[in-house]
């Protein structure tokens, strides 16, 4: 009997104190970190499942270790990075891989990399061999390229929203061999703003700028239906002209049902001559924020306002001259068949869930700010 007592204490006990154990150690060691319940579900969420080889004690030592780390690990090292060549040679530990990328700017932190590796059980599968890896990427990303040095196509995601330099951004991530700076001149020359169709783009890896570029453009091509024409037509709009109205439509919806009452609005003040009067307009002619790290500067001051261009629609009346971004086809629907109301206004009510409150009056509008 003792020594079955003995057993179940080495099996089942020591086990269970060792990870106790360490748990007490985290909370000791890291008292400004907190500790939700629901970090392993916070952790699983951002990372995925740990690897089944993982013990109990790894495994709750690896999920501290991750979500201390999760800014590291999803953040990429430079959003602005071009792609660098990276090779693993044949049995090459993760220790010295992950220091290399971090010595080559790829990733923020390789002890963040290494802990992600093994909890995701990516220690074991990385593949020796030849990479093109951009820090744009965030260090999971690496991570899955590092699975397969060769793969044979690449997939490019253009957001609804994203401006044309944005989409040159997001070229390194993809996996494709052109550079952002060949893509965006080329876009820039053709004056692509606006149609380049948001989606998921499956391409081989050696395509050129001048087949990517055509490859979105045949798509925006092929979704605008004639309906979407005839709309357009019946709203007295030329397709280009729906096209600048629907990219700020795509930047002011955060819903899309209310695409069609932002549309109302935009087309109620055309009709008497108001100014359209809308912060995105006035955030791409300012262009890219180098203090805010964006390309989209929130908030706007008053100073932005009298920025001195065709596209602060603040200043001038009628559409700017241009789209300002990629819209979707949500956006291109609400122009063709936009709501009838008697609105003129709209600002963002106060409770966070990206809808709008509507006015008739300037009074009411006023009404409606937050306290």
């Amino acid at each position: 009997m003792k020594k079955q007592r003995s057993k179940f204490c080495a099996v089942f006990l020591l086990p269970l104190l060792a990870a106790l154990g360490l748990l007490f150690f985290y909370l000791v060691s890291f008292p400004l970190v907190s500790f939700p319940v629901s970090m392993p579900r916070q952790v699983k969420a951002a990372f995925g499942p740990p690897s089944p080889n993982l013990g109990l004690i790894e495994r709750i030592s690896l999920t501290f270790q991750l979500y201390r780390y999760s800014d590291q690990l999803t953040d990429p090292a430079n959003p602005f990075g071009d792609m660098a060549s990276f090779q693993i040679v044949l049995g090459e530990s993760p220790i010295t891989v992950s220091a290399r990328l971090e010595e080559q700017g790829l990733i923020q932190d390789a002890d963040a990399f290494r802990v992600y590796l093994i909890y995701s059980g990516m220690d074991t599968q990385i593949q020796a061999g030849e990479y093109s890896l951009s820090p744009a990427l965030n260090s999971l990303e690496i991570a899955q390229a590092l699975l397969d040095p060769n793969p044979t196509d690449a997939t490019l995601v253009v957001l609804a929203g994203w401006r044309l330099e944005e989409v040159g951004i997001a070229i390194p991530t993809s996996g494709l061999t052109i550079t952002r700076e060949a893509f965006i001149d080329l876009a820039e020359a053709e004056s692509a703003e606006g149609y380049l169709l948001p989606g998921n783009y499956e391409l081989p890896r050696t395509t050129d700028a001048e087949a990517l570029l055509a490859t979105l453009r045949a798509s925006f091509d092929q979704d605008i239906t004639d309906e979407l024409r005839s709309g357009f037509e019946q709203q007295g709009l030329s397709l280009h002209e729906a096209v600048i109205l629907a990219s700020i439509i795509e930047r002011e919806a955060i819903v899309d049902d209310e695409m069609p009452m932002i549309a109302s609005v935009f087309f109620n003040r055309l009709a008497i001559g108001m100014k359209l009067e809308t912060d995105p307009t006035v955030q791409y002619a300012i262009g890219y924020n180098h203090t805010q790290g964006r390309w989209w500067t929130n908030p706007l001051s008053l100073a932005d306002l009298q920025i001195n261009s065709p596209y602060n629609t603040y200043l001038h009346p009628g559409l700017p001259p241009g789209p300002i971004c990629s819209p979707g086809i949500n956006a291109l629907r609400a122009v063709a068949f936009p709501a009838q109301t008697p609105y003129y206004y709209f600002r963002a009510t106060c409770d966070g869930s990206g809808r709008h409150f509507f006015a008739e009056t300037f009074e009411e509008h006023k009404a409606n700010a937050c306290p």
